[in-house]
């Protein structure tokens, strides 16, 4: 059994494959059907739909912390 993921606005998630700027971290920017996402170093903003996003997702990473 597939195990069901919450993704919300504002997630920072680590994919499986680099964007060909080199990163793989991205920021979640909308959720529904689709998802769209963009990318931490470039800013390159994608959308794609939520079974191909959920199977290219390795992580969801922790909110970083300033302080």
């Amino acid at each position: 059994m597939m195990e069901i993921r919450r993704f919300s606005i504002g997630d920072v998630v680590r994919m499986r494959k680099p964007h060909p700027c080199g990163s793989r971290e991205w920021v979640v920017t909308r959720v529904g059907a689709d998802i769209k996402i963009r990318c931490q170093r470039c800013g390159r903003i994608v959308m794609m739909p939520r079974s191909q996003f959920e199977r290219g997702v390795l992580e969801i990473l922790p909110p970083k912390t300033t302080g």
